[in-house]
C-alpha cells in the first residue's frame, strides 16, 4: 500500500485570470475566458488538497498579472532553500518579485534571485536522486548549472522539442519523489533526452499522445494520490496498476492559458531534519 506524504503547497487564485496575449500554443486571446468558472475550479483543487491532509498557502494575486495563477512557475523550493524565477516573457516578469517577497515575508531565510532565465517548477522537477530540468522553450541551460550549485543536487538537463509542451511540467510528472518514479510523454523530448529518461527511469509510466494533449502530465502526486486533469482518462488504470489513486480534477478553464493542476501548484519542500 502506497502512503501519502503530507505536503505544503503555494497557490494563487485566478482572481484576475484572462488570456490577453499569446506566449504558448494553447493561448488564444480570441477565445473568451469564464473567470468565475476558473475561480470555482481553482477552489475545488485547493480544497481537495486540504481534504487530503495537505497545507495550502495562498499568494495574493496582482491585477496586472493574469498568469499569476500558475504559481508553480514562480520559484523552486528544495530543502527549504528558494531559487526564484526569471521569466522568459516580459508579460510575466513582475510575477518573480511577488513570489520572492512572499518567501521573504514567510520565514524562508535562504532566498536567491536567479541570474539566468528559469520558470520555477515549470521546468524543474525534483526526485529523490536528481532535479530534472527542462530547456528548449523557456528556461536557459545556464539556469540548470545555477540550480545545481545552489541546491547541491545533480541536475539532469532534458530538451523539449514540441512547442505544445513548452515547460517540463506539461510533459513529465514525479509520481513518487522518494522512489524516483515518474511518468512522461516521450514525444515531447529530443531523441537524446528520451534516451536519458529511458536509462534513468526504465520503469516509468509512459503517457500516450492523447493523454499528453489534454495536459495529463501536468499532475501532482503526494506519493499515493495523483491529482490530474479529468480529461486524461487513459492514465487512470495504469496509475491504479502501480498502486496510485488517480484523483481527476476539472481545471479546463485554465487549459485556455496552457495550464493545469501542476501549473497551479508550487511545492514548498522543507529543510531536512
Amino acid at each position: 500500500m502506497r502512503r501519502a506524504t503530507p505536503r505544503r503547497y503555494l497557490m494563487c487564485p485566478p482572481t484576475h485570470f484572462q488570456v490577453t496575449y499569446r506566449i504558448n500554443p494553447w493561448m488564444d486571446p480570441a477565445k473568451p475566458v469564464d473567470r468565475v468558472l476558473a475561480v470555482f475550479q481553482w477552489e475545488e483543487l485547493r480544497d481537495r488538497y486540504r481534504a487530503l491532509g495537505h497545507t495550502v498557502e495562498v499568494l495574493d494575486p496582482l491585477p496586472e498579472l493574469p498568469d499569476m495563477v500558475f504559481a508553480a512557475n514562480g520559484a523552486t523550493v528544495v530543502g527549504g532553500r528558494v531559487l526564484g524565477a526569471r521569466f522568459a516573457n516580459p508579460e510575466r516578469t513582475e510575477e518573480a518579485p511577488a513570489h520572492l517577497a512572499w518567501f521573504r515575508a514567510n520565514g524562508f531565510g535562504d532566498v536567491r534571485e536567479p541570474e539566468h532565465v528559469n520558470e520555477g517548477e515549470g521546468d524543474f522537477a525534483v526526485t529523490a536522486s536528481w532535479i530534472l530540468a527542462g530547456q528548449g522553450f523557456r528556461s536557459s541551460p545556464l539556469a540548470h548549472d545555477e540550480a545545481q550549485v545552489f541546491f547541491g543536487r545533480p541536475v539532469i538537463s532534458l530538451e523539449l522539442t514540441d512547442p505544445r509542451y513548452y515547460h517540463l511540467d506539461t510533459a513529465l510528472a514525479v509520481l513518487d519523489d522518494a522512489g524516483d518514479e515518474i511518468m512522461y510523454y516521450p514525444g515531447a523530448f529530443s531523441p537524446t533526452s528520451r534516451d536519458v529518461l529511458a536509462r534513468l527511469f526504465p520503469d516509468a509510466l509512459l503517457a500516450t499522445a492523447e493523454d499528453a494533449a489534454v495536459l495529463g502530465l501536468n499532475a501532482v502526486s503526494d506519493g499515493r494520490n495523483v491529482l490530474l486533469p479529468r480529461a486524461a482518462r487513459g492514465l487512470r488504470d495504469p496509475l491504479r496498476a502501480r498502486g496510485f489513486e488517480p484523483v481527476p480534477m476539472d481545471v479546463s478553464e485554465l487549459h485556455k492559458a496552457g495550464g493545469s493542476v501542476k501549473c497551479c501548484t508550487q511545492e514548498l519542500r522543507p529543510a531536512a531534519r
